[in-house]
This record gives structure tokens, C-alpha cells and sequence, in this order.
């Protein structure tokens, strides 16, 4: 983990934006008039999907992949002006926001800039041509990092970015060297200290897919010694396992709780429901109630949460990549109170450095959560430590929407409930669920 890591991102929300699909124009000054409304949802952190040129050659669709990318060091002329861009940062910074940006390093476009003017930095097939070792990424050739003047290159270009955004999220990250990473983020300290570092880290299968094939790849633990915070690909798959049925809920609150001992103290982890290479939420998860209960658990998992544009209206399509595929802003459905009151919880300090538990209930698939506060002195013993830590949130998720009594560690007494403002009770170490999330403060 990095050293100097801040637990407190674990407060964030960080809201995700594909320039091109955001609006009918596709630019960042139609961003830049929505602001407030982003802002009005509890977003801390804007990041913004590639917003350099595309290359041409090889391109995937009509309009190409923007993580197919002709030049590091240029806004996409699609999307407006430098100046279009810097305006878009000033107001996200003047309304109390940060911003961050896509590095996308493990490759560029076939036709750009780099491999024109330095094809000496460019990783060889056997047969001397320009090529990349994912098959499928067809659009794109790999960089080599065996080459320290594209080092060079590369850290001059994230300083350049650094005195205007807050951080970078690293596409495909686990396929850079970590000690271009390390470096990376020692040079970029000096232009911009707190920068921000989301790495883009890889599912379990692919990962050991890559190995197998003999392609050098970054585990999660790798990761966070350069990074701030990891996707939670780690147990992904899990989540996908148990909403088809193939897992039970037990397996995935395993895997959420092991993250707990596998990864340094302050770790952080990007918690999402959907981003731009997933199903859309509501396409995952249909029924109403249970798509409130995932977007609560989502905001009291241990971590940032990540919110892709068009989430708080419950679109289903994924946006294309290589399309203009617009976001609808007018579904009939709206959660954006419904986030509102969740960023405000997101806030609670005992989510940036309390202990974290998960229990799973099977039977009623049911996942239920505390979050849980030391009052114990300092060299104390284990015992004292644990005689003394007190539950500050607790959280009851119904997953598949269903009222049900649950049993609880909290003491009998009345409890609000933080997502709807309901007075909730306890008896007899049970209360009565029904069906919708709750998040109790105690």
C-alpha cells in the first residue's frame, strides 16, 4: 500500500463521465453546465474518461475506442479546446469537487504520436511488427517499459496533467511495470502531493490468464504499493455469481470480509455496482427494492463508491465505446434523493478508519454490516480493546426485497434509520426488516 495513503477516501464518492455519451452535444462545456446537479448527488471526485485524440487507425466502430489514444498530450477536439477543458476544471474545483483523469499506459492507437516519432518505445512480435499481447485489443499496440526514456517521457506528461487535475486512474495498470508506478507517483508528488492514484486492477481470471501465457501482470497487493485504491475485481466475480444463483450469499460476504487480512490496514477499494466495462445496475438487477438495497450496500461497503453517469437514473444500456450512444437523463426512474441521503451517511468518519464485519443470513439472504468505533487506550490489551469498541453503524440489507425479522448484536433500544429517517426497534436482539435497506445509527 502507499505509505501515504489517506484512509479518509473511503468517504468518497467518485462520479464517472464518458464525455462523448454524456450529453447530445458531447463536450465539456455541457458537462461543465451540469456540475451542480453531480455535485447535489454527494460527488467528491469527477473523473473523466479519456480526453485526448483518438487514433484513426484500426479503430473499433464508427468513432473508435478513447482508450485507443493518438497523443498524451492533447485534448480530443471532439470534446472542445484546452481552454474548453481547464474552464471544466476551475468550476469542478471552484464548486468544492476534484477531478481526475484517465491514464491509459499499457498502450496508445496504432497512428500515434509516440509510435511515429518513437517507435523505439513500442514492444516487438517475434516478427519485428508493432503488436500488443491481449489479442482482442486489435485498435491498440503495446508500449515497452524495458525502454527508461519512454519512463521519462511518461512521468513529464503526468506532471504536465498534474498541475491541473487531482489524480489519475490508470487504465489496465497491472500491466505497467510497478516500479514505473513507484517512480511515477514520487515525481508527481512534487507538482501536485495529494495527487490521487485508481488503479484499474484486474479480475482473478484474468490475471492468471496473462500468467499463464507468460505476459507479466500486477496483482492487487502489487498494486497498492504505487496506488490509492484498486477496482474490487477481486470479488466481483462473486457478486455476479450469487445474483445468478451459482453462489450463495455466505461465499461473496467471505470474500468482502477476507479483504479485511489480505491487504495492508489502510487499503482502499473502488466499490461500484456498474462502471463503462460492466452491465448497467438495473440491467443486473431489475426489481426495485432490491436495486435500492445493492446501491445502499454499495455506499457502506469499506471503500470509495463509484457512481457511472446515468446510475442515479437507472439506465440499462451500457454505453458503447465506439459509438455515439447518448445517456438517457429521462427513464421515468430517479435516485438521486435516494443518493443523496447515502453520500450523507458515506460521510460518517467511523467509514474511513472503523472496523468493518459482514455476516450473511442465507436463508433470508440478508447481508448485515457494522461498522464499529475503538474507545480503547492506547497499549491497552486485546480484551480491553474489545470490551470498549462500540458500534456506530450498523447496516441490514435486504437483498432480494423480502420483509423478514433479523437477529442483531445491537442492544434493545430505538434506532434511526439513516436511509429513510425511520425509527426502527429492537427487541429481544431482533428487529423487523421490510425489505428496504437500513443503516442504523447507534
Amino acid at each position: 500500500m502507499a505509505q501515504n495513503t489517506s484512509k479518509n477516501l473511503r468517504n468518497q464518492i467518485i462520479y464517472s463521465i464518458y464525455v462523448r455519451n454524456y450529453s447530445g452535444e458531447g463536450t465539456f462545456a455541457a458537462v461543465e453546465r451540469d456540475l451542480e446537479r453531480i455535485r447535489d448527488l454527494g460527488t467528491d471526485i469527477i473523473w473523466l474518461m479519456p480526453v485526448h485524440p483518438l487514433g484513426v487507425k484500426n479503430r473499433k466502430g464508427s468513432l473508435g475506442s478513447p482508450y485507443a489514444i493518438r497523443n498524451y498530450r492533447e485534448i480530443n477536439p471532439e470534446f472542445g479546446t484546452l481552454q474548453d477543458f481547464r474552464s471544466l476544471v476551475d468550476r469542478i474545483h471552484e464548486l468544492g469537487m476534484k477531478c481526475m483523469i484517465d491514464v491509459v499506459y499499457n498502450h496508445t492507437s496504432p497512428d500515434s504520436w509516440l509510435a511515429e516519432h518513437h517507435p523505439e518505445y513500442f514492444y516487438r512480435k517475434p516478427d519485428g511488427k508493432m503488436g500488443n499481447r491481449v489479442g482482442d485489443w486489435t485498435d491498440v499496440v503495446d508500449l515497452d517499459y524495458g525502454n527508461r526514456e519512454l519512463w521519462d517521457y511518461q512521468i513529464e506528461t503526468l506532471k504536465y496533467w498534474a498541475e491541473m487535475v487531482d489524480g489519475f486512474r490508470c487504465d489496465v495498470a497491472p500491466l505497467v511495470p510497478l516500479e514505473f508506478w513507484k517512480k511515477a507517483r514520487e515525481e508527481v508528488e512534487k507538482v501536485r502531493p495529494d495527487c490521487i492514484w485508481l488503479a484499474e486492477s484486474s479480475e482473478p481470471d484474468f490475471v492468471r490468464w496473462l500468467r499463464k501465457a507468460g505476459v507479466p501482470v500486477l496483482s492487487d497487493s502489487e498494486c497498492y504499493q504505487a496506488f490509492d485504491l484498486c477496482y474490487d475485481y477481486d470479488v466481483y466475480p462473486a457478486f455476479r455469481a450469487y445474483l445468478k444463483g451459482e453462489l450463495p450469499l455466505s461465499a461473496y460476504a467471505a470474500q468482502l470480509n477476507m479483504q479485511e487480512y489480505i491487504y495492508p490496514d489502510n487499503y482502499v477499494k473502488l466499490r461500484f455496482l456498474e462502471n463503462h466495462d460492466q452491465a448497467r445496475a438495473k440491467s443486473l438487477i431489475m426489481d426495485e427494492r432490491e436495486l435500492r438495497n445493492w446501491t445502499a450496500f454499495c455506499y457502506f461497503q469499506k471503500g470509495a463508491t463509484l457512481l457511472y453517469a446515468g446510475q442515479e437514473t437507472e439506465n440499462t444500456n451500457c454505453p458503447s465505446l465506439f459509438e455515439k450512444d447518448t445517456v438517457s437523463w429521462d427513464t421515468g426512474h430517479d435516485l438521486t434523493e435516494f443518493m443523496r441521503r447515502l453520500a450523507a451517511v458515506k460521510k460518517n468518519p467511523v467509514m474511513a478508519d472503523g472496523a468493518y464485519s459482514l455476516k450473511a443470513l442465507d436463508g433470508q439472504d440478508i447481508l448485515t454490516g457494522a461498522w464499529e468505533e475503538s474507545c480503547g487506550r492506547e497499549g491497552g490489551t486485546l480484551e480491553e480493546a474489545r470490551e470498549n469498541r462500540k458500534i456506530r453503524l450498523a447496516g441490514i440489507f435486504s437483498l432480494k426485497g423480502r420483509a423478514a425479522e433479523v437477529e442483531t448484536d445491537l442492544p434493545d433500544g430505538t434506532y434511526r434509520n439513516c436511509v429513510d429517517g425511520t425509527e426502527v426497534q429492537v427487541k429481544g436482539g431482533k428487529l423487523i426488516c421490510q425489505g428496504e435497506p437500513m443503516i442504523l445509527e447507534c
